[in-house]
């Protein structure tokens, strides 16, 4: 027997299966987005129950009005005809930085707030004060990680990573590298035979691991 599942959730959170909107699983497809937001209707319709779908969970953050922003700075970049390293020239900043600006995963300065708008004049004045007011949640979709560029990439760090670990150590001490503040770049160069290779910097502040001084503490905790 054929079932009907009907999905009724809060203006703010979720929106009916019937409206076009992508929800923010699908922030990260610059192709096709409206087919994987139908895919994702489909697989919510099927449910029983009416379950917030991991995109929205955030108690704290409009996901869905999010991925709808990101959709339309996307769109307002290729309007543009810029890439990313022209962008990002224009702003001052690395080139993963403009994409990370784009893709809600970074928050908009006041100082580069002008410089977006005069560079990509199709971004509403809303979305605008929403890059810069609104609090980004950096964090990812798992299902990104099936995507191969991303995964191979993610895949490298794995195999690297004890090596990585080994040459930091080695190299500064014991510590970390800090990925907020940091540096991404990604750029090509042409490999001896002539092919094209995929060059990606990361430049971390060095964070040491500290010794935890009795004295220097300054908020120890209470002993009743």
């Amino acid at each position: 027997m054929l079932r009907t599942v009907k999905i009724v959730a809060s203006k703010n959170i979720w929106r009916s299966p019937s409206s076009a909107t992508i929800p923010a699983s699908c922030r990260y497809s610059t192709v096709n987005s409206v087919a994987i937001a139908e895919r994702v209707q489909r697989a919510l319709a099927a449910k029983s129950s009416a379950t917030i779908p991991a995109c929205c969970r955030y108690s704290t953050v409009n996901s869905v009005a999010i991925a709808e922003r990101v959709q339309r700075t996307l769109a307002a970049k290729a309007s543009a005809g810029l890439s990313y390293d022209e962008l990002a020239d224009k702003l001052g900043v690395t080139n993963a930085y403009a994409a990370q600006l784009l893709l809600g995963q970074a928050k908009l300065t006041a100082g580069t707030a002008p410089k977006l708008q005069a560079v990509l004049p199709e971004i509403a004045d809303d979305d605008l004060a929403s890059m810069q007011n609104d609090f980004p949640m950096r964090t990812f979709d798992n299902e990104i990680l099936k995507e191969p560029n991303v995964y191979r990439t993610y895949e490298a760090i794995l195999h690297y990573g004890e090596s990585i670990k080994a040459i930091i150590n080695e190299q500064c001490g014991d510590g970390i590298m800090s990925a907020i503040d940091f540096y991404l770049d990604v750029g090509t160069t042409t490999g001896k035979h002539g092919e094209k290779r995929v060059v990606i910097t990361f430049n971390g502040k060095f964070l040491p691991h500290i010794e935890q001084a009795a004295d220097d503490n300054g908020a120890k905790s209470p002993r009743d």
